[in-house]
């Protein structure tokens, strides 16, 4: 299943520039060096916004939890940097229950599989 609604899917600027690409925010710092590093660059913040939205069209929800508020998806699988390789992530984004209107709520890199 691929994310309902998610050529909707909403990613305010603030969640990509105050958080996954800023260096300073204390959960966001790693996840900033993590996508920075791969080409991804704050003056340029639409770029992640743009790869992130593609990452949720591309691959199938993983996990899909129902809350009294809402329902959580979680995606895991590749996305695209500036840099043009291919990163291992998961996202989650959130639908609430008055809406339905795909939220970007995060986003981090996964460890490959050892083989």
């Amino acid at each position: 299943m691929i994310l309902p609604n998610v050529e909707n899917a909403e990613i305010p600027e603030s969640k990509i520039t105050k958080y996954l690409l800023s260096t300073t925010h204390r959960a966001g710092k790693s996840k900033a060096s993590f996508f920075m590093q791969f080409g991804f660059d704050l003056d340029r913040w639409e770029e992640l916004a743009l790869a992130l939205k593609e990452h949720a069209s591309d691959n199938e929800v993983a996990l899909e939890e129902k809350t009294i508020f809402g329902t959580r998806y979680i995606i895991d699988g590749l996305l695209k940097a500036p840099d043009g390789r291919l990163l291992n992530i998961r996202a989650a984004w959130y639908i609430n229950t008055a809406g339905d209107v795909p939220r970007f709520v995060t986003a981090h890199p996964l460890r490959r599989r050892r083989l």
